[in-house]
């Protein structure tokens, strides 16, 4: 009710009637307070640019700021974050403090790329994580937030091998894997801080003297002393399987590595490796002939080359136009080849010819039927994409070309049927661009069933909390089906942990075509585990360890124990494990979080944490996914550092896209961003990502929402100043406001401590249930709408009142409760105002430190004055409308109201004044007759009356208003005939004017009621 009456009140004195009737109009429909009245009007606005002010005093990094700076007029993001950081670390704010009931709070961050740097997504996971963080700190409990940074095994690799190649014109295998190393190391202490150092400037308070990198030693060791456990366990065996494969990188990649897109049609790709583009998106059928028959079997694909390993075609064993067939043999077109014809009950009837080729190598539809029938798999495809096992004339050729080959030999033959287009979804790499091709490889797996059994079981038991809820079936669906997949582990790079796996040679081998793997920390300690195994000496055999490296992801599960110390049994892996939440994206649900509880059971015997809390997938405001080709990614820099349009520009031509593309990408930001990103502080991104609920599946993230924040903080800054100045250099205040039959508060001072004890309320429970964003919003409305638009209007008519002095105590709870409940949103500006408010302990020199407002401790709640306020506040908003529909001006009306004596209105005399702002306030009884005044009906029993000097006013107004509405009929009549010769916008038009007569329409009948009012006076 406070929120929506300040509203209106702020329209109606600041936008005039119009505004303020579709205010009321628009709150039966739905009401976004950013569209309709907020602190900056940018909707459909260029907004006016910010003044900047820095923070001019010489600090050395880790020196408390200097806060006998007089404070910039308006609120300024550099001025206010400049130097706290530095204190916050140096002083160890951020590091754990024992505390007497034992209580932890522990929380790993999830380790981003080393090659990376921050993005909103990243954005979005600090300002949360952050938030929680610093709430728990703030409530007493021992708090560890661990920064840690994931070596990215690809995508680090990568970005070196391109940083040679355009350096020196060479690649890794020219320069040798231990020099290669060497240079990514380099490249690592050259550039790996950057994303950290991004981080600090989103203040976020992880404790830097525990960070971690999965290169480190320790946790190099973890991740062999996991892999030599599970291997000896049977638990990670050695196998050929089909896997996703990229040919460029010469590697296995994981399914969240794949990007799988959309091709309606015939489409030319880039593709690594080709110097012109590769078309997708046909299908091409030909026809596999029937041995001793004059019959052929047609069939089709989108990948012709593969048809090279074509082993079987399949048929649905119901398909009465091949019954006479099942078991036939069919003649290779290409090398002669007789390939069975079988029946499978996944053959779709319906689909094509009903018949398919099976090439059990490259599909993995196909290999799983390979699989059921015993086929021939034939890798015709090798790890750098081109072809082998293959006729001659095509061994050795690039795969694509391939394709055309096949085509053209096809042709001759008399069994190509030809080509159309084809809609299908084609699996790009992410990190290269190539597209990829499944192939059978020799790799590490790790069985997944009773890993995958136990993970399930945490969560149905109720160990394990998963939030949102409707996840747990997410879970269930995949540790179910998990059951069933085992993980490859094994990837084809340098750049990662080798895998602690030796392959044992004998010398005298009597077991041909079986390979022995041993695992082991060092070669010395598997030649012992050989020895002891085999019961031979070291001269009877020779070691090879495997040059592959882990799966990154591999490391990254084990990081909540790892990143303590495990395997050893340090101090830190007894303190704080487990670890008390895992917060992260939806995204990744199988692929880490998952398997960190399936390796934290195992490895620890114990949940790795639990709670765990999934945020959505961040996208733009037009809900499209964020992709550097659209335009649309935004560094969270740029937002709070401010970028023109130009910069922007440049760097999206710093990408190296081609011409069509980077064509794109700048189209898209000339229309989001046409005036660039205007400069909004962290404090605001911060508060703005908390906003949104984030919990949901996916997150809309728009700009102008961070440029309503800023504004929110200047409305802060500028309150606090107010407030600052009627405290006065000799206010001392009081530790915290007793609320017993002793106090001489006024009325409204209980009401606002009321409204603040709602507020405590709200964020405990909020932020308990990790609804950040309901925390957001009770902070924002209380003290817009509660504190500033109410409370502090009132306590400017008060400083000169005997009750001056419990207003000034009030004052001084008030924003020192907001400034510790604000603190884990906007850490910097809430640091900034609370070591100016005074009154710093010795046990709480920061903010970040303070103890975070306990509803325990605020049982001010008061239902009775509220309610009043309430009918105060419909008051005034009566009153206004009254002043505003009859253009009259406060400062000469006289006001009236009827109202019950036991609303005790006259107690809120001082409310009516500083809001209705008018020349008297009077309260009247029932029976009091009111000549020459206009009512207004508030509710039974409770009216306004506003005088009015010249009623004959009215008429002229009503005439005018009737003239107005006879014109807007006119329109839509001449628009309704226009209508008929079919213009588009015909009816969006009619549709405004009709609803323009019907406010009209609307003001009229007020009026007349008005007026009937006026002459008719009080009941």
């Amino acid at each position: 009710m406070a929120a929506s009456w300040c509203i209106s009140r702020n329209i109606y004195l600041r936008h005039g009637l119009k505004t303020y009737k579709a205010r009321q109009t628009q709150l039966t429909n739905g009401f976004n307070i950013f569209e309709t009245y907020s602190t900056s009007a940018l909707k459909n606005n260029k907004s006016k640019p910010y003044e900047i002010v820095k923070y001019f005093v010489a600090t050395k990094p880790g020196d408390k700021k200097d806060t006998t700076v007089e404070l910039p007029q308006a609120y300024s993001p550099q001025f206010v974050e400049a130097a706290w950081y530095d204190w916050w670390v140096q002083e160890g704010f951020f590091k754990p403090k024992e505390n007497e009931s034992g209580q932890k709070f522990v929380l790993c961050l999830p380790p981003p790329n080393v090659t990376g740097t921050l993005h909103l997504g990243h954005a979005l996971t600090c300002a949360i994580q952050d938030a929680i963080v610093r709430w728990h700190r703030m409530r007493g409990l021992e708090t560890l937030w661990i920064p840690g940074c994931d070596h990215a095994g690809i995508a680090t690799q990568v970005v070196v091998e391109k940083q040679l190649w355009k350096k020196e014109g060479k690649t890794r295998h020219d320069v040798g894997r231990e020099e290669f190393l060497k240079r990514v190391w380099e490249w690592k202490e050259a550039k790996g801080e950057t994303i950290y150092n991004q981080m600090k400037k989103m203040g976020v308070s992880l404790d830097w003297s525990r960070t971690c990198f999965t290169m480190d030693e320790n946790m190099s060791l973890a991740v062999r002393e996991a892999f030599i456990r599970l291997h000896d366990e049977g638990l990670i065996y050695r196998s050929g399987r089909l896997v996703n494969w990229s040919c460029h990188l010469r590697s296995a990649i994981s399914d969240i590595e794949v990007i799988n897109e959309q091709i309606d049609g015939p489409k030319g790709l880039k593709v690594p490796g080709y110097e012109h583009p590769v078309v997708f998106g046909e299908m091409t059928q030909f026809a596999y002939p029937v041995v001793n028959s004059d019959q052929q079997i047609t069939v089709s694909t989108t990948r012709l080359e593969t048809m090279l390993g074509d082993t079987g075609v399949a048929v649905h064993p119901d398909d009465p136009r091949y019954s006479h067939l099942h078991g036939a043999l069919l003649q290779h077109p290409i090398d002669g080849r007789h390939i069975p014809v079988i029946t499978d009950d996944s053959v779709q009837q319906d689909f094509g010819t009903g018949a398919v080729k099976i090439t059990p190598a490259h599909d993995h539809v196909d290999y799983q039927i390979g699989r059921r029938h015993n086929l021939l798999s034939v890798n015709v495809i090798d790890d750098q994409g081109l072809m082998e096992n293959v006729p001659e004339q095509y061994k050795g050729m690039k795969r694509f070309h391939a394709r055309q080959k096949v085509a053209d030999a096809l042709k001759e033959k008399g069994l190509y049927k030809g080509k159309q287009p084809h809609s299908m979804v084609l699996p790009v790499c992410q990190r290269c661009g190539d597209i990829i091709e499944p192939r059978i490889k020799d790799q590490w797996y790790v069985n997944c069933a009773e890993l995958a059994s136990n993970a399930l079981q945490a969560v149905e038991s109720g160990e394990l909390t998963i939030y949102p809820d409707f996840h747990r079936k997410v879970w269930r669906e995949f540790m179910s089906n998990e059951k069933a997949k085992d993980w490859c582990i094994s990837r084809q790079i340098w750049w990662g942990h080798r895998i602690p796996a030796f392959r044992v040679d004998l010398k005298q081998n009597t077991n041909e075509g079986e390979e022995l793997w041993v695992s082991a920390h060092t070669e010395e300690e598997a030649c012992m585990k050989v020895e002891s195994k085999l019961g031979i000496t070291r001269n009877n055999f020779s070691l090879h360890q495997d040059e592959d490296v882990l799966d990154t992801w591999f490391s990254s599960a084990l990081v909540p124990f790892s990143a303590l110390g495990w395997p050893k049994q340090t101090i830190d892996l007894h303190r704080f494990y487990p670890n008390s939440l895992l917060e992260t994206g939806n995204d990744i649900l199988f692929f880490w979080v998952a398997r960190m509880v399936m390796l934290g059971l195992k490895m620890t015997g114990c949940l790795p944490f639990s709670k765990v809390l999934l945020h959505g997938t961040l996208r733009d405001s037009k809900g499209r996914k964020m992709s550097k080709s659209l335009g649309n990614v935004i560094d969270p820099m740029d937002v709070i550092y401010g970028v023109s349009l130009e910069e922007l520009q440049k760097q999206v031509e710093r990408l190296g896209f081609d011409v069509s593309e980077m064509e794109t990408a700048k189209k898209g930001q000339s229309q989001d961003f046409p005036d660039g990103i205007q400069e909004c502080g962290t404090d605001a991104l911060r508060f703005a990502l908390c906003s949104y609920q984030f919990k949901d599946p996916e997150i809309r993230m728009n700009i102008s929402h961070v440029h309503n924040y800023r504004q929110f903080c200047n409305k802060i800054w500028q309150a606090f100043k107010l407030v600052w100045n009627q405290l006065g250099p000799d206010f001392k205040p009081v530790q915290h406001l007793k609320n017993n039959e002793d106090t001489t508060f006024t009325p409204v001072d209980l009401w606002i401590l009321s409204r603040l004890s709602h507020l405590v309320q709200h964020c405990d429970n909020n932020f308990r249930s990790y609804d950040l964003h309901l925390a957001t919003l009770a902070l924002y409305n209380f003290w817009f709408n509660d504190f500033c638009a109410v409370y502090l209007e009132y306590s400017k008519k008060m400083m000169d009142t005997p009750s001056a002095p419990g207003v000034r105590d009030v004052l001084y709870f008030v924003v020192d409760t907001f400034l510790r409940a604000l603190s884990p949103f906007m850490p910097f500006l809430t640091e900034e105002l609370y070591q100016r408010l005074g009154n710093i302990s010795a046990d709480a020199s920061s903010v970040c430190l303070t103890q975070y407002p306990d509803p325990l401790k605020y049982n001010w709640y008061n239902g009775n004055l509220e309610s009043t306020m309430e009918r105060v506040q419909l008051t005034c908003n009566g009153a206004l409308s009254l002043m505003k529909t009859f253009e009259l001006s406060p400062k000469i009306t006289e006001v009236y109201i009827q109202a019950p004596e036991s609303y005790h209105f006259d107690d809120f005399l001082a409310v009516f004044a500083s809001q209705l702002k008018c020349q008297s306030i009077t309260f009247v009884n029932r029976d009091q007759a009111l000549s020459g005044c206009i009512r207004k009906d508030i509710a039974p029993g409770l009216d306004v009356y506003i005088k009015v000097q010249d009623i004959s006013k009215i008429q002229v107004m009503i005439k005018n208003l009737e003239e107005k509405h006879h014109n807007l009929m006119e329109k839509i009549v001449q628009l309704a005939k226009k209508g008929k010769k079919k213009h588009n916008d015909v009816d969006d038009k009619i549709q405004v004017l009709d609803e323009k007569a019907r406010l009209v329409k609307e003001q009229i009948d007020i009026l007349q009621q008005v007026q009937r009012n006026s002459i008719r006076g009080p009941d």
